[in-house]
């Protein structure tokens, strides 16, 4: 084994597992957020990201070396600010996730423009089912209480959760918003689940940025390579099924802002490949743009860029 295989070897697998998604911290954090005043948890959310930013270097120094692709010529002190951000707006993306799951308070969480509506509902009258792409960037999870609140079907493809807890917690939440669940690598049949969402007209909502093993394509993000995933596009190309980026991220406390991309739609393809590897640059431009206009939005708490190298990828 080379010594740059080596290296990849040790980059975590388990990318979610940070010290603000441990299960002790994320169980407290979904209950306790939920009977304290707003305000306070705003405040214990504050400091506490600051003791996670200096307790856990490894993520910090992940942050920054993600960061990196925005800011290139910035100093070091500049680029652990902006990681300071970052921690900060999980945080709070947190916070107001689990207030907003009580439906009393669902309704006014967001601004989301008569054209983004109107845009959703015809995607969904087409009737080949409609593949949302989005990335871990700003509040992905909120899109369930949009569909909840729009009344449209909504089937999420997710890796599992490494913490049980943790992963006890979310599953909890999409049966109480209602949400399917396609967990990538738990069996050999995900792109059968995939087609039979959209078969039946469902909104299928892919965080396209964490490659799965193999089923990876390469795309360029903030001018560096990485991979995308990419069964997502390959079952557009297969069944006519309209993509859309999407995301959602916090206008103000309480309030999330929602946009919906340009439809990507695969008709009279000559050449499926090229299509799929077009239709994720797209989607990879238009991800980019959104990671730029807002990078404290952008949640990857391990060295992203590391893991997009070849040797890494194949050992995934």
């Amino acid at each position: 084994m080379n010594g740059a295989l080596k290296r990849h070897t040790s980059v975590p697998r388990r990318w979610t597992l940070h010290g603000l998604n441990t299960g002790g911290i994320f169980g407290f954090t979904y209950h306790g957020v939920r009977a304290l005043p707003r305000s306070v948890s705003y405040a214990i959310g504050h400091v506490g990201s600051a003791i996670v930013a200096r307790t856990q270097p490894k993520s910090t120094d992940a942050l920054v070396h993600n960061l990196r692709a925005i800011w290139p010529d910035e100093t070091e002190r500049f680029l652990r600010r902006r990681a300071l951000e970052v921690y900060r707006s999980y945080t709070r993306d947190v916070i107001d996730f689990f207030r907003a799951i009580d439906p009393a308070e669902a309704g006014i969480q967001f601004d989301c423009s008569t054209a983004v509506v109107e845009e959703a509902r015809r995607l969904h009258a087409t009737g080949r089912g409609v593949l949302l792409m989005s990335a871990h960037f700003g509040n992905w999870e909120a899109g369930g209480l949009l569909a909840r609140e729009l009344n449209l079907p909504l089937t999420v493809v997710a890796m599992r959760e490494p913490n049980p807890t943790v992963a006890r917690i979310r599953d909890d939440i999409r049966r109480r918003l209602n949400i399917q669940t396609i967990e990538v690598r738990q069996s050999l049949d995900t792109p059968f689940q995939i087609r039979a969402a959209l078969e039946a007209n469902r909104f299928v909502a892919v965080l396209v940025d964490r490659h799965a093993g193999r089923d990876r394509i390469r795309v360029s993000l903030l001018g560096r390579q990485a991979y995308f995933l990419r069964t997502p596009f390959v079952m557009a190309a297969l069944t006519g099924a309209p993509l859309a980026v999407c995301s959602i991220v916090r206008a103000a406390p309480a309030r999330f802002a929602a946009t919906l991309g340009p439809e990507i739609t695969a008709t009279d393809v000559t050449d499926r490949d090229g299509w799929i590897q077009n239709a994720a640059q797209t989607v990879a431009d238009q991800i980019g743009a959104h990671i730029m206009e807002r990078p404290e939005c952008w949640y990857h708490f391990y060295r992203y860029w590391d893991a997009q190298v070849d040797n890494y990828a194949g050992l995934l």
